[in-house]
């Protein structure tokens, strides 16, 4: 009977819990999922890492090749993200060329590399109009079930954080390139943004780290992203119910909270899963009254 309502009526199914204060799932209404990382995810990348956010499984390849500097900014390289939605991560995608989602996903990410100066793109440069570094972050989603745009933003910040080019020079009497690989540094990373993305259900009740199910349900989605000083970096909102100058901060504040979590995880490593969501529900305690 449950089965059959939760398919024929998916909506009221979830109003139900929802007057509960808590979702199919079990979660709070504030309670991200666990999430957990791995670094050096692809051994033939100059970078990479694979997250998980609940079921959402994202994984990032960073390949760095040499090239001529942009000629309206000479002094600096290239960072070029493309986000993926293959058909084997979930049935909603289908075969071809990049759909929308997986365009509007891709030029989101550019935007918050922009935005929240994660890397200083004049580092990328290794002389002035003749040669840079273009870095191509590759992101694949490999198991769909909501929240893409925060899962992006974590696996890129830590095959970021993974990434490590190797020394080029420039031979003054031939004019080329010399790159010594057994030299290779680490790139240097200004900021941590982190996504926190929210959406909202009957026009009022905002959720965090939405499921798919919940996403295609809801009247709005909101993604906030923020940085390890409390900046606010981005924040993505495509149409749907407004939203309150008050309900926004509420966002913000736990966006804020979300970061810093997020920013331990990429430093120092994935912790075990149970201690994770242990560290998860702690948050969400913290935070659980703004969200009502």
């Amino acid at each position: 009977i449950v089965f059959f309502f939760r398919t024929a009526e998916p909506l009221e199914y979830h109003r139900s819990f929802l007057k509960e204060n808590c979702r199919p799932d079990g979660r709070e209404l504030g309670e991200f999922r666990p999430t957990t990382l791995n670094i050096s995810s692809i051994s033939t990348a100059d970078g990479s890492a694979l997250v998980k956010i609940g079921n959402t499984t994202v994984i990032c390849g960073i390949k760095a090749e040499l090239t001529m500097p942009p000629s309206d900014a000479p002094n600096k390289g290239y960072i070029v993200p493309n986000v993926d939605l293959p058909p084997l991560c979930s049935s909603r995608f289908r075969p071809g060329p990049p759909g929308e989602q997986a365009q509007a996903a891709s030029q989101f990410i550019a935007d918050v590399i922009e935005s929240s100066d994660l890397i200083n793109r004049e580092e990328l440069c290794i002389e002035k109009s003749k040669l840079c570094w273009v870095l191509y972050c590759d992101i694949m989603c490999l198991d769909y079930d909501g929240n893409l745009l925060d899962a992006c933003i974590i696996v890129l910040l830590a095959a970021l954080k993974n990434a490590r080019l190797p020394e080029v020079t420039i031979n003054k009497e031939t004019d080329l390139a010399e790159v010594d690989i057994q030299k290779k540094r680490h790139l240097k990373i200004n900021r941590h943004p982190v996504g926190s993305s929210f959406v909202i259900f009957d026009d009022s009740i905002i959720i965090v780290d939405p499921t798919a199910e919940e996403e295609s349900l809801s009247t709005a989605l909101l993604t906030v992203v923020t940085d390890e000083e409390d900046r606010l970096c981005a924040v993505h909102k495509p149409g749907g119910t407004s939203l309150s100058g008050e309900k926004l901060q509420h966002c913000i504040n736990r966006a804020i909270t979300r970061n810093k979590e997020i920013s331990k995880l990429v430093d120092k490593g994935p912790p075990s899963q149970a201690k994770q969501a242990l560290v998860e529900r702690a948050i969400w305690k913290e935070n659980k009254d703004s969200m009502l």
